[in-house]
């Protein structure tokens, strides 16, 4: 079977979405697959340097057009930049990606045009007629943010998504990629509410993201206890404002004087800032992992986070608009209990073997809940294990990489047959 992989990112730097097509691409490469990658030339250094000069990653490049509008985004809220110049940006590349699949499968013979991000549902796809059958996904989206967090959304920004959204039909008539794809994937029955309508195609549910365990199941995932001192906690994500880190700080406050601990956070972000003042105005901030006290690590690689992750007893995410979470799976991968917000992807991972999901009720509901949680395992190295060992079983039988790509080959050849092909694996 020959597969071309067309995606705006392929990286496990940029985080996200972006890994996403990395790992399809990289699998199906290892079990020698006549695969292509079709990717925006921003990844080129970090591609080349795990393929080499591979002519089957292909970069479409950059131009004046892209760069601007990725300037005027900058200024922008981020969901607002996301519709909008993010948007414009991405069907700008799509448009020279389309005659690149046309070209891969009138010359190479290409039999099946993945394109698994942007993972929006409502995102029109310019990946139509391009003589071989198109499969998108899987796609998680349709977020809202709990009602009693909607303070978190500007106005413009409510205004503008609601826009956008409202124009979602129309957009995908006028431009029918997932209208005429031959199946489009989804993790989830929110992700598929959200769909445009009038599909063409199958829509078949699977998980999003995956676990590789070649990086986050070694050695160091065995499960760690901490000394007598203190159970330490760790969180891991982009350092902005739904990602609710300052809720997760005040309730650190009020756990730290319940059971001892201490507080990791890696990754870094347009809200780092303001939240290291918060730590500090709450006497947490501290350039060491002392008892009570947090430290922030800002950017780490993928190899670093998971070394640091291994080195930890659970992991927080107090997230209030997490579609994904592949965080989450990475933890259970390493052994490591979750406690996170009971809202988005978390609940598509976690259940109460294997960690703590915190309702979203409001913000003082949201930081109680947490305080507690934190309270409860810091209390009880004997259930952090125990979770510890079922998240690690569950991921390791639900999420694993591996199984996912074979479960997408079959989707792949599916599509084929649907279309009169065959579909040799």
């Amino acid at each position: 079977m020959k597969i071309a992989i067309v995606a705006e990112h392929a990286s496990a730097r940029f985080g996200g979405e972006a890994i996403l097509p990395l790992q399809y691409f990289r699998i199906l490469r290892d079990r020698n697959y006549d695969v292509w990658l079709v990717v925006h030339e921003r990844t080129r250094e970090e591609l080349e340097g795990l393929f080499g000069n591979d002519p089957r990653v292909i970069f479409t490049p950059d131009t004046p057009l892209i760069r601007l509008l990725w300037r005027l985004g900058a200024f922008l809220p981020q969901r607002v930049a996301n519709f909008s110049t993010g948007y414009l940006m991405r069907l700008l590349t799509q448009r020279r990606q389309v005659k690149e699949a046309r070209r891969l499968v009138r010359e190479e013979g290409v039999q099946i045009v993945h394109q698994p991000i942007p993972v929006s549902p409502r995102e029109p796809s310019m990946l139509f007629r391009l003589g071989a059958p198109v499969v998108v996904g899987p796609l998680n989206g349709g977020m809202e943010f709990p009602s009693g967090f909607r303070d978190r959304s500007s106005v413009l920004e409510d205004y503008a998504v609601a826009a956008a959204r409202a124009m979602t039909n129309v957009m995908n008539r006028l431009i029918p990629g997932k209208r005429q794809a031959s199946v489009v994937m989804v993790a989830n029955k929110r992700s598929r509410m959200a769909l445009p309508a009038g599909l063409g195609g199958k829509v078949i549910e699977i998980c999003e993201n995956g676990v590789d365990f070649s990086l986050w199941g070694g050695a160091t995932g065995q499960n760690h206890q901490s000394g007598p001192t203190h159970t330490r906690f760790v969180f891991t994500g982009r350092l902005v404002d739904w990602k609710a880190v300052d809720l997760l700080l005040q309730a650190f406050a009020r756990a730290k004087e319940l059971a001892p601990m201490s507080l990791l956070i890696m990754g870094d972000g347009d809200a780092r800032e303001r939240l290291e003042k918060l730590a500090g105005e709450l006497d947490l901030l501290s350039s060491e992992e002392g008892v009570g006290k947090v430290r922030f690590a800002g950017w780490l690689s993928q190899k670093e986070c998971a070394d640091a992750l291994a080195a930890r007893d659970a992991l927080v995410l107090p997230s209030l608009y997490e579609c994904g979470g592949a965080v989450v799976l990475e933890a259970m991968a390493l052994s490591k209990p979750v406690i996170a917000t009971a809202w988005g992807g978390p609940l598509d991972y976690l259940n109460a073997e294997c960690g703590i999901l915190v309702p979203p009720r409001s913000p003082d509901a949201l930081i109680d809940g947490l305080a507690e949680a934190l309270r409860k395992l810091a209390s009880s190295p004997e259930l952090r294990v125990s979770m510890g060992q079922a998240a690690q079983l569950r991921v390791r039988a639900e999420f694993d990489w591996e199984r996912k790509v074979d479960a997408v080959l079959d989707v792949y050849a599916s599509a084929l047959r649907s279309e009169g092909g065959t579909a040799p694996l």
